[in-house]
């Protein structure tokens, strides 16, 4: 690998969210004021959305270490979840043990008395659902009506729901009217233009420990650019790509040559067509 080479103490570009080389891209720091500002105010409902690999689940991260201990809150990662399943893990996420065959009435029922007993210590729930555009309709439905409780004052309980595009066309459907009406709040993540990559991928590497010049020219963060859209998970792929391919080559820059041929091996690349078309041309010289 290249950590010697470049002099780094770990992987730059790792495809796992680690709030460690979390970097505030105007889109990122948008969304965590969204999210900061609507839960703070007793919103019921906040979604944000946007394109596989835009860093939703690494937002998710960074706005639950924000909160304090007047905060309890339930992460779901995985919203595959029947109604009944739903109302057990956020029994769960709020430490509660229910009895053994309880009924879909008896956990809302002790979740709604858990709820009552967190606002009378002044203390408020957040549940952030990610992947939520994989969120069955009747559970989705389930989280509206857990959401019903409240005070004169604010919600008891408020729902953050983090999902790709496809959870607009969901709740778009005649059935999500309801709770499409209870979402004042939301925010669709866009890419990185091309200074603020120049900055995420120089912050990256300073955290892995990189202490040079800038290892990526201006043309290959201009192809980087270009092949990735400013997507965060896409650039750490082809970035990552291109690393291994000036290391292999015994370099010490990225140039845009290496990011073209970290692309032409991404399917997902946006300049990488198919094989057969990149065959093609490049039998035409």
């Amino acid at each position: 690998m290249y950590l010697a080479h470049f002099g780094l103490t770990e992987l730059p570009f790792g495809l796992t969210p680690d709030t460690a080389f979390a970097f505030a891209t105007r889109a990122h720091q948008e969304a965590l004021n969204t999210l900061l500002m609507a839960t703070s105010s007793g919103e019921g409902f906040i979604k944000i959305t946007g394109e596989v690999g835009t860093g939703k689940t690494l937002l998710c991260r960074r706005f639950l270490a924000t909160q304090g201990d007047d905060c309890v809150t339930c992460y779901l990662p995985n919203p595959l979840l029947t109604p009944a399943t739903l109302l057990l893990a956020v029994a769960d996420e709020l430490e509660l043990k229910p009895g053994a065959g309880a009924t879909e009435y008896q956990l809302l029922k002790s979740i709604n008395e858990e709820l009552l007993a967190l606002a009378a210590e002044g203390r408020r729930v957040v549940v952030c659902v990610d992947e939520a555009q994989a969120l069955p309709l009747k559970s989705m439905e389930t989280l509206r009506l857990l959401s019903n409780l409240e005070t004169e004052k604010r919600k008891l309980l408020q729902v953050v729901l983090l999902g790709q595009p496809e959870l607009d066309a969901r709740l778009a459907l005649s059935c999500m009217r309801q709770l499409r009406q209870r979402i004042s709040f939301h925010y669709r993540l866009t890419g990185m233009d091309r200074p603020e990559l120049r900055q995420y991928l120089h912050h990256r590497m300073r955290v892995a420990g990189y202490d040079s010049t800038e290892v990526f020219t201006a043309p290959a963060i201009a192809a980087l650019q270009r092949a990735s859209g400013g997507t965060p998970r896409l650039v750490n792929i082809l970035a990552h790509k291109a690393l291994l391919t000036v290391f292999g080559a015994g370099g010490a820059v990225v140039e845009d040559q290496h990011v073209r041929a970290a692309a032409r091996d991404t399917d997902t690349s946006l300049s990488c067509g198919p094989r057969w078309l990149n065959w093609l041309a490049g039998s035409a010289r």
